[in-house]
């Protein structure tokens, strides 16, 4: 960048800003705060642990509404804490016991990466996992859902400058946003 674009008020802006704001909704979406659980799960738990299963869903129990329009009251509420979460876990067939077994070991870990007891317990899923370096599956999703989730990526990444950046984020945001448009029994 040269000094009359930093005089000018341009800067670089990190992947995250481009990055965030897709992944943000498909987040919310499956119950997680944040990404760190999902893109950092193997050094959470663990790579042995990561090979048998992966984060599926977070569940949070309802809050209890109160029927008075009493602001103080609505404060109380506000201000008792929330109850820990059910984190569902797809395991790969065959390691259910193992999962299981291995539950409170996964919910320590979880939630002392989170900082707060965020996870209570641990509801298991037996689905075949995917291996990190192979492709996903297009999970019977139609060509035109591939094709708009490309053109959506790519009008998020016009101003990247960088051309390898951006096909790199446009491949990102193609995947991301294809799995958003996928059934949520799908996933």
């Amino acid at each position: 960048m040269s000094a009359a674009s930093r005089a000018k008020g341009f800067r670089a802006r990190s992947l995250g800003d481009y990055v965030s704001r897709e992944l943000d909704p498909l987040i919310a979406a499956r119950g997680f705060g944040e990404a760190s659980l999902l893109l950092c799960w193997s050094e959470i738990v663990g790579a042995r642990i990561a090979r048998i299963c992966e984060p599926a869903t977070l569940q949070w129990p309802p809050r209890a509404r109160g029927k008075s329009n009493d602001p103080a009251a609505a404060k109380r509420r506000e201000k008792t804490p929330r109850e820990p979460a059910t984190l569902v876990l797809r395991v790969d067939p065959g390691f259910g016991l193992e999962a299981q077994h291995l539950a409170p070991i996964i919910i320590d870990r979880v939630n002392a990466h989170l900082g707060w007891r965020c996870v209570a317990r641990i509801a298991l899923r037996q689905e075949k996992l995917r291996p990190a370096s192979a492709p996903r599956p297009s999970r019977g999703r139609s060509p035109g859902s591939d094709a708009a989730a490309r053109a959506r990526a790519i009008k998020a990444t016009e101003g990247v400058a960088d051309e390898g950046l951006r096909a790199a984020l446009v491949r990102l945001g193609e995947r991301a946003l294809a799995d958003l448009n996928c059934a949520p029994g799908d996933a």
